[in-house]
């Protein structure tokens, strides 16, 4: 029986060009948990990429991060704009879901904001 609630492939971004694309927009929210890079991708649906590096620790320390949060994007998309590509950037190595869970769609909002008034 299949996962209904893994992350499809169709929510990654995977190409090195789309990160340069949300990089090169400049869109960036952040508070002491995460920095979200934002931009628009045409799409109905949300796109989520994950930035990690290895300043933050070794291989298992950051990949709990990027499964942490891929979990506070899966749980919160729903709260958040559509049709925009996410790239999440630790600000710490030490991380809960909790906190993921409670600056995520706050963060998105603020960003999204940004977004229309520019």
């Amino acid at each position: 029986m299949p996962n209904d609630h893994r992350l499809p492939k169709a929510e990654r971004i995977t190409r090195n060009a789309d990160f340069q694309r949300v990089y090169a927009r400049r869109c960036t929210v952040r508070d002491g948990v995460v920095q979200l890079c934002v931009c628009a991708n045409e799409l109905p649906h949300a796109r989520i990429g994950l930035s990690v590096s290895r300043k933050w620790g070794k291989a298992h320390v950051r990949n709990r991060l990027r499964r942490l949060f891929r979990e506070a994007f899966r749980l919160t998309k729903s709260q958040l704009p559509a049709g925009l590509d996410y790239v999440f950037i630790p600000c710490r190595s030490q991380v809960e879901l909790v906190e993921l869970l409670a600056s995520l769609p706050g963060l998105a909002a603020q960003a999204a904001r940004r977004l229309r008034k520019d």
